[in-house]
């Protein structure tokens, strides 16, 4: 299957098959990719938690408000959290980017108000979070990207204290019943010349 085949037939799954598990080698490799992500000068202010323990996924199914059966049923919850304290990123930037991403970051983001900064993580975290749907549907695995979640109540449950859970999804394979799927329910968006230009 090509790439733009896997990405025809991708689609946001609302019902898992709870017996259907991803094999550990899909796991791990989606680990990677996920560590290969990009970001803006290659800051990295994320962190990704894979929750397969059924007793993780219940507790965090109770404040997963409507998305509580995807992440009782689903085999993993890939948890998306960013960078809380910037005293422990400027210190994980100053031993691991170069003195050119550093003075960057101090002269461009640094300024900044905390919550723009902190804004500014955010958008590195959805970058990583567009490479794990991508390759989920390349490895025709089924995702379900999720804001619908209680961040805070999340990052009790997992014990996150320098980090802030922005956005979860639920990984797994559909079951076949599923309404949203594109065989029951043809995918639809805007027609090509409406989102591309060409100039």
């Amino acid at each position: 299957m090509s790439f733009i085949e896997a990405m025809q037939q991708r689609y946001t799954t609302k019902s898992y098959d709870a017996n259907k598990k991803i094999d550990s080698q899909k796991i791990a490799e989606l680990k990677s990719i996920l560590q290969l992500s990009p970001s803006s000068i290659n800051s990295q202010p994320w962190k990704f938690t894979f929750v397969s323990s059924s007793v993780i996924k219940q507790k965090l199914s109770e404040v997963s408000w409507v998305n509580t059966e995807k992440v009782q049923h689903c085999d993993t919850v890939v948890v998306f959290s960013r960078v809380n304290d910037l005293n422990v990123f400027e210190e994980q930037i100053e031993k691991e980017l170069p003195k050119g991403a550093v003075a960057y970051y101090k002269e461009f983001i640094k300024p900044l108000p905390e919550a723009e900064i902190k804004s500014w993580f955010d958008r590195q975290v959805y970058l990583a979070l567009g490479v794990l749907l991508s390759a989920c549907a390349e490895m025709r695995i089924d995702a379900t990207p999720m804001e619908g979640i209680e961040p805070e109540n999340y990052d009790i449950i997992l014990g996150n204290t320098d980090h802030a859970t922005i956005v979860a999804v639920a990984i797994g394979y559909r079951d076949p019943e599923d309404f949203n799927q594109p065989s029951k329910k043809p995918k639809s968006r805007r027609p090509l010349h409406e989102v591309v230009a060409v100039l």
